[in-house]
């Protein structure tokens, strides 16, 4: 689905059997002229998606999931926000170092392809919750 319909029709598709399979109350935007993107920034954003939503279900206790996509001239940014229990202070204290070496696999994988587009990848986290944000340049 992904490949053929792009990246805004396959996460509401996707965030369907997340929500049945979890219990967890999924919302998504995005602007209605959003365009298709590059097959690697789709594919890269999506896994990224997956990833920060096993996160919310196996960490975070939280009963809901927002996820947004939105650009400017310049670049798309892809959001996961939950209403969990947030990080815990020692790993975000390592992060704002180099949180690459102290979150988990999945997140040092998908930040390193986001590199690879010359994007980024940014973890905020307090006891209200955890947002994953995801920025990829606008190709040509």
């Amino acid at each position: 689905m992904l490949e053929e319909m792009g990246l805004t029709s396959a996460i509401p598709w996707y965030l369907e059997g997340f929500s049945k399979r979890s219990s967890i109350k999924t919302t998504f935007q995005a602007p209605k002229d959003f365009g298709r993107l590059s097959r690697d920034a789709e594919l890269v954003l999506f896994r990224i998606l997956q990833e920060s939503l096993t996160n919310v279900q196996r960490h975070s206790g939280s009963p809901t999931a927002d996820i947004s996509i939105s650009h400017t001239n310049t670049e798309i940014t892809m959001q996961v926000r939950d209403r969990g229990k947030g990080m815990p202070t020692p790993i975000m204290e390592q992060g704002s170092q180099d949180w690459m070496g102290s979150l988990g696999v999945g997140l040092r994988g998908m930040s390193e392809r986001l590199r690879q587009l010359g994007g980024t990848l940014q973890i905020l986290s307090n006891e209200s919750g955890t947002e994953v944000r995801a920025t990829v340049p606008v190709q040509d």
